[in-house]
């Protein structure tokens, strides 16, 4: 597991690994990257491709994003409210094998609103379900601005965001990417859970 962690990052020439606490709360979780093969997994389900625009929330010092640029080619936006970490992300952009298709935004992920080109959106549980109810929100409200398909990823997705995200009616539940097999312990969390707001069109499902 190490191994891989730190061959993609020199692959990718970024510097992402470790965990960081240090501004965490009750509502903001700590800093912890998607691990590589869970992200491999992720960029070969075909959910994401060059056309799409990626917005990555609490995206830390980069990781996903330089990663799906990488390897799936589509563009990437991370936001982060962590000034600290957020200079990482940029000190990594400025090295990055794929830093001309990642950009990043140091903001709140309650008050940032969405870019009407963004189609795809991940979490690595970031924060608590109650600022995930404002973020939705402000997701919600993008998509009906601009009507579109958007697909909404959530890997280690907490019981307490299922119970939310089954409850949000414009969201439709897609599928889920199993990760279980690349961990020790058989954890249920360890999957990838994928919700739609569907493209409809005339009424009906494209």
């Amino acid at each position: 597991m190490i191994e891989n962690e730190n061959k993609w990052d020199r692959l990718l020439h970024i510097k992402t690994t470790g965990r960081d606490d240090s501004k965490s709360d009750q509502y903001r979780y700590p800093y912890e990257a998607t691990p590589y093969c869970v992200l491999e997994r992720l960029a070969n389900s075909g959910l994401i491709c060059k056309k799409d625009v990626v917005l990555d929330y609490g995206c830390g010092k980069g990781r996903v994003d330089f990663f799906l640029s990488y390897q799936t080619k589509a563009h990437t936006v991370g936001i982060e409210y962590d000034e600290r970490i957020y200079r990482n992300a940029i000190e990594n952009k400025k090295s990055a094998v794929s830093s001309e298709k990642t950009a990043f935004e140091l903001v709140g992920a309650e008050a940032y609103e969405v870019p009407l080109e963004v189609s795809r959106c991940y979490f690595f549980n970031p924060f608590s379900v109650e600022i995930l109810r404002k973020v939705m929100a402000r997701i919600i409200d993008s998509y009906y601005t601009q009507p579109r398909e958007i697909f909404c990823f959530f890997y280690y997705p907490s019981e307490e965001y299922v119970s939310y995200l089954m409850t949000v009616e414009e969201l439709e539940f897609y599928d889920e990417i199993d990760c279980r097999d690349l961990f020790d312990g058989n954890d249920s969390r360890e999957r990838i859970m994928i919700f739609t707001l569907p493209d409809y069109e005339e009424g009906e499902e494209k």
